[in-house]
């Protein structure tokens, strides 16, 4: 297919060209494979800047969005790419595969920064989904940092780079620029731009930025960061987003009540226990979605009211394809039970994908964590129903946009079961504020182009 790009397309693909350190915050659905992929191949094929280059990206993303996005322009129909995942010796053979692009997935990341501890070969580094870095705790991110001053350009992309506040940005930043603009620890970060918030005695909990922090955050982030918005750039369908509040029966009630003021929960054989927030929290969201986990692992029922309220929804679809998300295990037991749909699909695969897209799954359940970054699912509906709704706003926000992007061709409508009185009204009030919070980073960095007149055949 002949590639006629946006022309905010060829203006990310510019940023990528124009800086060593690039930093794109493109909400899902504007083309970020594409762009990058072609800003790879003009340094590789016309500059001459770069010989190798590495992107690291979720698994699902890694094993089938990067390279079937290259076969898919003709432009891009050259470049040799390389899947660098499976077992370690399958890993072995695809480096050395001569390539001009080799793929991995988040978690081989230290594996694939310890096999080259001698001599690092890729001199540039595209990390897909970038927010997932945000630890500076985790092995992926110091992994990565040990081998940053060996690389020559880096790029970040996400569409949610900050979405549990400012405090996720260092270490997403560190990786593009080595400690230049936010600082070289996440200790200094903190103490320049942070006052303790809440805290207990000398346990600190959480900060909140110092006044005027996150404006000087922000202008010393616009150098290397630019920001998109499907709706600046796309003509994109609605997206409406429609809460179904569910009612639980009064026995469900006071076991929630009991819960939530007791910390325990006595039922028959056995009981529920919760003794921190986290896991009360985690117990409460369950008792919502209609069972519950008891101390030995197994789920024990609740109530039906939200299975009834999902059947409902299925049915007021009038046969349209349904994509439900799910939080637990035994959502999908449960699920799968009460609906008793013959073509009913749990995402696992990659053919799970392609039957989705072909319209051969009327039915499809998906955890947000699995299914929630770079996978294209927008051709095998337009209807999305949280069955459980997650506190991540990364999460949520992904997941949406598996549907909710560029190439749908219906308005999205956006379902989300709310049991009446429980920890789903505060999920969704959270999830609503967490966006409130992120949007003003991404106006500070807001891309100045031109809104688009031309297009892609």
């Amino acid at each position: 297919m002949k590639y006629r790009p946006y022309d905010y397309q060829e203006y990310a693909k510019q940023w990528i060209i124009d800086k060593e350190k690039a930093g794109l915050l493109l909400e899902m659905g504007l083309g970020k494979s594409v762009i990058t992929l072609s800003a790879i191949n003009d340094l590789m094929f016309d500059y001459f800047d770069i010989e190798k280059a590495l992107v690291i990206a979720p698994l699902r993303v890694a094993q089938c969005t990067w390279d079937e996005e290259a076969m898919k322009w003709d432009h891009l129909r050259h470049l040799k790419i390389s899947k660098v995942l499976g077992t370690e010796k399958e890993r072995i053979e695809a480096l050395g595969i001569e390539a001009d692009i080799y793929i991995t997935n988040r978690e081989n990341v230290k594996w694939l920064v310890d096999f080259y501890k001698k001599s690092w070969p890729f001199d540039m580094v595209v990390i897909d989904e970038l927010s997932s870095f945000k630890s500076p705790r985790s092995q992926r991110f110091k992994a990565l940092r040990k081998v940053r001053p060996l690389i020559k350009r880096v790029v970040g992309l996400t569409g949610t780079p900050s979405p549990n506040g400012l405090m996720d940005l260092w270490s997403q930043i560190y990786l593009l620029d080595g400690g230049e603009r936010l600082g070289k620890t996440i200790t200094g970060f903190r103490d320049r731009y942070f006052l303790p918030d809440k805290r207990n005695q000398h346990v600190i909990f959480s900060y909140r930025p110092k006044e005027g922090a996150q404006e000087s955050i922000y202008n010393k982030l616009s150098d290397i960061c630019v920001s998109m918005k499907s709706q600046d750039y796309l003509k994109m369908p609605e997206r409406i987003n429609n809460i179904i509040k569910v009612e639980l029966p009064e026995k469900s009630k006071e076991k929630y009540n009991q819960l939530e003021k007791d910390l325990l929960l006595p039922l028959k054989g056995s009981d529920i226990v919760a003794n921190t927030a986290a896991v009360l929290s985690n117990k409460l969201l369950q008792v919502a979605n209609g069972a519950v986990y008891d101390e030995t692992g197994e789920a024990k029922h609740i109530h039906d009211e939200k299975l009834k309220a999902l059947e409902d929804t299925i049915e007021a679809a009038n046969g349209k394809p349904v994509l439900v998300f799910y939080s637990y295990k035994h959502d999908i037991d449960r699920i799968e039970k009460h609906l008793k749909i013959d073509d009913l699909r749990v995402l696992k695969r990659v053919e799970d994908i392609a039957d989705w897209n072909n319209g051969k799954v009327s039915v499809m359940l998906a955890h947000p964590a699995s299914a929630g970054h770079g996978l294209n699912l927008q051709a095998g509906g337009n209807i999305i129903i949280w069955f459980g709704i997650p506190w991540s706003l990364e999460l949520y926000a992904q997941a949406n946009a598996r549907l909710y992007r560029q190439g749908q061709k219906q308005n999205v409508i956006i379902h989300h079961l709310v049991a009446k009185g429980t920890l789903d009204e505060d999920v969704m009030k959270v999830l609503e504020n967490k966006e409130d919070r992120q949007e003003a980073l991404l106006r500070a960095v807001k891309a100045r182009v031109d809104k688009v007149k031309g297009g892609r055949e």
